[in-house]
Parts: structure tokens; sequence; C-alpha cells
């Protein structure tokens, strides 16, 4: 972010917030808490890194509790006006599409040629289909590992017949873990698989997160018109390969979590029908808006809507983005473990992935609550939900679990249906008193 222009945007919000003549002493006493002053010193803000320059790396190399507060800094000098517009919309051609395959190859394309490679895949879309729009660089072995993770999730999960048949029951986990052996619940057992109940599908994974290349590109992304680009590829591709549309889940990682709304919102505008599901996680704060304008991942653009929030108070959003919102360990700057911003809300996807693997659908038990706090007084109120993949699709509200500070992140809670928050809460405490 250019310092004059933080400072001009400063001096603004100074005027704005000083109080008008005659205004009373309770008014006088909120001005002055408002004035930039207050919470930004002249110091603070030189150190402020123009937003060219601040990348992945960078955020990376600062503690959790730096990383955060800058980007908070940075989030509410944005808003001060609310005339930060959008300006950055990537190319069709330059959003590199990528559709894992069962040999371990992938079929690479820009996404203006993926539909015609899928036309000569056997048997694409013939069930399940999920559409990956990547949020970050694949930079730092942090984005890295998430993002294989997930992949690698759903290829066992789609293709666990198979792999049972050829003995290849781990062929996808990380190049730097040996083959065969289990590590974490991310590479599940033999036994959980054996008993998983898993359903064919196809991944396809956009990303757009390599072309935000910095936290410039990051903030200034027009979601609206990059989110219309992907809806009506979607449509073109539901078209064109003959697809059922009731069929596609549409996951999104943070600023990509709120594209893949607006992509749902194209495609229901284009069609009249509404995607299966859409996913986001740790929606980001969406720093550059065009004004008079709705923009955002929200209930009601898809047929259920779920996110998880990892990075409240860093890369995330503390707002309410769905049908259901799960935030593990309550509201925080980051999760157990996690010690940078880019760790924090890469958990989101390291936790979905989780549940994805099979056998692990129900290992992140929550249930509706204000707080942590309320979480852990046996106070919070309606019926246990899962966070992840088998997350019910009639579900509503805020909910908050408690997550482990390294994999196997989901507590594994029993799966039994439960019909009230202090039987279940009572029965988990049972079930993990190492934990409390």
């Amino acid at each position: 972010m250019n310092p004059m222009r933080v400072l001009s945007l400063l001096a603004l919000l100074a005027v704005a917030v000083m109080g008008k003549p005659g205004s009373s002493r309770m008014d006088n006493t909120v001005s002055q808490a408002l004035k930039p002053s207050q919470w930004l010193s002249g110091a603070a803000l030189e150190a402020i890194p123009a937003a060219d320059d601040l990348t992945v790396e960078r955020l990376e190399n600062m503690s959790l509790e730096k990383g955060a507060e800058l980007l908070q800094q940075i989030y509410h000098l944005s808003q001060i006006n609310h005339n930060v517009e959008p300006n950055f919309v990537p190319s069709a051609s330059n959003i590199q599409v990528y559709v894992p395959k069962r040999n371990g190859e992938k079929i690479v394309a820009p996404l203006t040629e993926m539909i015609q490679r899928l036309k000569q895949k056997q048997n694409f879309a013939d069930d399940e289909v999920t559409i990956i729009i990547t949020g970050l660089p694949s930079t730092t072995e942090t984005v890295k590992k998430a993002n294989r993770k997930l992949v690698q999730a759903y290829m066992q999960r789609y293709n666990l017949q198979q792999q049972r048949q050829q003995g290849q029951g781990r062929d996808y986990d990380d190049s730097n873990e040996k083959k065969g052996q289990r590590t974490s619940s991310e590479e599940n057992s033999s036994e959980e698989s054996k008993n998983a109940k898993t359903q064919s599908g196809d991944i396809i994974v956009i990303d757009l997160g390599a072309t935000l290349t910095n936290y410039k590109r990051y903030a200034m992304l027009d979601i609206e018109k990059t989110g219309a680009k992907i809806g009506k590829w979607i449509v073109q591709m539901v078209n064109e390969l003959d697809m059922p549309y009731d069929t596609i889940h549409l996951i999104g990682q943070g600023v990509s979590a709120h594209v893949a709304g607006a992509s749902a919102q194209e495609f229901t505008r284009l069609t009249g029908h509404k995607l299966r599901r859409v996913t986001g996680l740790d929606p980001s704060k969406i720093v550059a808006k065009t004004r008079h304008t709705l923009t955002g991942l929200a209930r009601g653009d898809a047929e259920f809507v779920d996110a998880i929030h990892t990075s409240v108070y860093g890369m995330g959003t503390r707002v309410r983005s769905a049908d259901a919102d799960f935030y593990p360990n309550g509201p925080a700057a980051g999760v157990p473990g996690a010690e940078n911003v880019i760790e924090a809300t890469m958990r989101a996807t390291r936790y979905f992935a989780e549940s994805v693997r099979p056998g692990n659908e129900r290992s992140f038990p929550a249930v509706p609550a204000n707080s942590l706090q309320q979480y852990k007084q046996n106070d919070g109120f309606g019926k246990r939900a899962y966070m992840g993949i088998d997350a019910a699709h009639d579900i509503e509200g805020d909910y908050i679990l408690q997550v482990n500070a390294k994999s196997p992140f989901g507590r594994n809670a029993p799966a039994q249906k439960q019909s009230s928050y202090h039987g279940v809460h009572q029965a988990w405490k049972n079930d993990n008193k190492d934990y409390e």
C-alpha cells in the first residue's frame, strides 16, 4: 500500500471522526477513541509494506500475531472511505486448470481449453464432480501441502474400489512420505477404508491462486467479474458434456471462496438452477468492493452453502458467509498449531481434506454456539453437526468445535446421531478427556 495513499486516508478518517461542533461529551469520547492515532502510530504506518511487496512468503515468515495485526491494519485503512474498487481480473487464458488422473498424471490446460480436453476423457462426469478454486499461489510448502492433501483425499474417496483391487490404497500420499505407511488420519487406515461409504467422481482444480502472486492482486481481485467468468465456464461445461448440474460441488479457498459464490450465482442467473453445494475454506476479508453491490459468499448461492473459518482476524473474516459457518476453536487469528496467518488460513483446507478421507467423514463434530467459552461450558444449543464433507444440508447457523494442533486434527467423536447439545457434548467430553 502506498504510504502517501494511506496517509491521505488517515487524514480523511480523522476529519470524519473528530465530531461536529457542539457534540456531546459522549460523542467526543467516541471520536477520540476512533482517531487513527489511537490505533496506529506514524511509525507503525511507515512500517506497513507496499501491497506489491507483501507476498505469501513474507507473511509466512511473520509470527501469527504480527501477520494478523498487519492484515487487520491494511484492511481497516482500506475501508476508511469505502472507495477501494477492484481492478484485477485474470484472463481465462491465464487461469490454469488441471484434472488429476488415477495413474497420478494430470490433464493440464488453460480454462479456455479445458472443456475440449475433458471431452476426450472417458466417463468424465458420470458421477459427482468437485471443482476446487485455489486462493493462494503454491509458492510455499504450506500451501502446496494443503492443496495436495485435498486432491489426494478426493482421489482416494472417488477411486477407492479401484485402489483396493490394484493394492494402491495410498498411492496419492505425499511424495516425502513412504507409500503404504499411515502417518495421520489424513491417510486413513485400511480398516477405515474398508468400512467407508464412498462414491466415484471427478476433480477439477481451477488454479486461480497461481495468478494472485502478491497481496495487491489478492486484495484487488474483482470477485464478481472473475466469478462470472468461471460461472459461464461451468454452464458451458455442463451443456457441452451433457452432465447433470446437481452433482457439482464447488469449493473455494480464501478470496476464491467469494469467487465460488459469485460463480454459483452466475450459474443460477444463466440457467435458472442452483448448484448442489458451495464450500468456503476460510473466506477472506473483501478489501476491494464495487460500490452499491453485494459481494461475497452468502447463503442462497447454492442449495447448501457451508464455510470453515480458521483465520478470522488474519487472512479470513468473522462475517457469517453461509447457511452453516464453522469456527474451529472459536473466532480467532488462527487455530491450534498454526504459527502464521498462511498456515492458519490453509488449515481450513487441511480440515476439509481430513474429512474427505474415507472413514473420517465425521471426525469434526460441532455444536451451535457463539463462542468457545460457551461451547466449553456446555451452554451451546441445538443438534450436533459435522464440519466437512459430511455436513448435513439442512443445518443453519454458527457452529463451534475444538480441533487438535497436529494431524489428526479432528477429535473423532462417536458419529451416532444425537438429539440435543448437552447429551452430545457430555459424550464428547467423556471420549476426549485427554484434550480438556
